[in-house]
């Protein structure tokens, strides 16, 4: 049997320390539960002396969360520990996490203590702490800092004095895998009695270090792993979750350690800690970043569509991604291009393929992305097929604070004008009312961005929608000096798009004798 190693998660105590990603108690008790269904060892829930709000957090999912340990944070102090226990007591198993800076950098500067003095200290925090609470856990604040002999020395009182857990943190993210491999090595061989505890970790990643001096010390003997969602966290972040877990589930052969996470959830809380945070993941960001499953070089998507295993280590299923992306652009592949298609209905010949391939180049060469609207059109061109178009030929609105906003509007199709209005909360929902009731495609505003093209006063404003119309999602752009009339075209830019799409796909499954579904 695989050995295992413990994932204590941090998110909702270093985690919310991250500038900005501050939650409140209904949107913490919100991911404790998520963080329950990924199944995490520990939950650290707060800080509890730090604020009323973290205290009735930490209380309030103590209660709540039975499943798993809920750990409080408390500095070395016999207030700090009372009003922790306060907050975990109520918890099915709860637990005490005492901290104590060692390095002497912070004994001189911010404690103003000798190595002595921190040492005692430590120790009767920990037995007061193990009076209250059954599992305790000591974090010796700037270990990697600090002078090897003396660590080992607190170490080895603290779990004298009851600790259960002995974390090993590198505070200010200063050091490197070999060096942090070689700290935990040192202690094992020097804490007589370091079997009587777990050993612990906790890395930031100011060096960009963090996941891998977490494995480094996993590999060294170590078997609790502190770390946050998406690595948000003080400065640089922390270890990130869910490639320390997917590193071990992905290398197997090489590390034989298991942990307990339900890796299906980690995309899910993932999504939820952007959710609630604000702090998006960058594209390229590993496990959960938006490219972290998409191909876009046609060398790569050519092997993906022939094996997964060519470039991908892992299955988007595995940790809750429905599946992996080839993304259309101007490194793309004919095989690519071709299952795309598929997938957008269109079984197309090898010279409409190529015809569609040198388009999409065109298209490619002038926008970063390529959607699946702009596929349609392109498909079009190359199968020649003209669609009905909307035209917009006039526009007017009114709104106010004071009255109810309306708009009215007249579109031309194949020669013939339509007017009707609305009514709607400002004047671009009217004027998109209007025109959902000429059209009658009722698209729903998925994305709705207005940047400015030019500046002053007189800028011209360019809108930029992405509307989900149920069968389908079209991106719809526009530009004006007036920013109703620019998201009027937009709108209709969006519903043209849909029309060229039914239209093609309709006129291409008549052209093989197929039923249009």
């Amino acid at each position: 049997m695989a050995d295992r190693v413990l994932i204590f998660d941090t998110t909702l105590r270093d985690g919310e320390q991250s500038p900005g990603a501050s939650m409140t108690i209904k949107e913490k008790l919100m991911l404790a539960r998520q963080l329950e269904q990924l199944r995490v060892d520990v939950i650290e829930a707060g800080f509890p002396i730090s604020s009323d709000g973290d205290f009735e957090s930490v209380r309030r999912i103590s209660g709540e969360i039975r499943s798993i340990t809920i750990a409080g944070l408390a500095r070395a102090a016999k207030k700090d520990i009372d009003r922790c226990w306060d907050a975990v007591k109520h918890a099915a198993k709860p637990r005490i996490h005492v901290f104590l800076a060692t390095s002497d950098i912070h004994l001189q500067y911010k404690l103003k203590k000798t190595r002595e003095e921190v040492l005692k200290e430590a120790c009767e925090a920990v037995a007061y702490a193990k009076s209250l609470c059954p599992d305790v856990e000591f974090s010796a604040e700037d270990s990697t800092r600090s002078e090897l002999a003396y660590l080992a020395r607190v170490v080895e009182a603290v779990i004298e004095a009851g600790a259960n857990v002995v974390n090993i943190p590198d505070t200010v993210g200063y050091t490197i895998p070999t060096e942090y491999a070689e700290r935990i090595k040192y202690l094992f061989s020097h804490v007589p009695n370091i079997g009587r505890a777990i050993l612990s970790v906790h890395c930031h990643n100011d060096l960009g270090l963090a996941v891998a001096n977490s494995l480094a010390a996993i590999q060294s003997g170590v078997r609790q792993v502190e770390c946050t969602v998406n690595g948000i966290g003080e400065r640089a972040g922390n270890a990130s979750l869910e490639e320390i877990v997917m590193a071990l589930y992905t290398r197997k052969d090489l590390f034989g350690i298991e942990t307990g996470i339900n890796t299906g959830e980690i995309y899910p809380s993932s999504s939820m800690v952007t959710n609630l945070t604000g702090m998006m993941v960058q594209p390229n960001k590993a496990i959960v970043g938006k490219n972290a499953f998409a191909h876009e070089a046609g060398i790569h998507q050519d092997g993906v569509i022939k094996e997964k295993l060519t470039y991908e280590i892992m299955k988007p299923e595995t940790v809750g991604i429905k599946e992996s992306k080839l993304v259309m652009g101007k490194h793309s592949g004919r095989h690519a291009l071709r299952r795309k298609y598929q997938e957008l209905g269109f079984d197309l010949s090898n010279a409409e393929l190529e015809k569609a391939y040198t388009l999409l180049k065109k298209v490619a060469d002038k926008k970063k992305e390529v959607f699946d609207e702009d596929l349609i059109v392109t498909v079009r061109d190359a199968l020649r097929i003209v669609p009905p178009v909307f035209k917009l030929k006039y526009i007017q609105s009114t709104g106010g604070n004071q009255i109810v906003a309306t708009g009215t509007i007249v579109l031309e199709k194949e020669g013939v004008s339509y007017q009707d209005s609305a009514t709607g909360n400002g004047p671009v929902d009217a004027v998109l009312n209007a025109i959902k009731r000429v059209t009658g495609f009722n698209g729903k505003l998925v994305e709705y961005t207005v940047r400015s093209v030019t500046g002053g006063a007189d800028a011209v404003g360019e809108v930029f929608m992405k509307v989900d119309f149920g069968k389908a999602t079209f991106i719809g752009k526009a530009a004006s000096l007036d920013i109703v009339d620019a998201s009027a075209r937009a709108y209709v830019d969006a519903v043209n798009k849909l029309v060229h799409y039914e239209s093609a796909l309709t006129a291409h499954k008549e052209q093989h004798h197929e039923t249009p579904a």
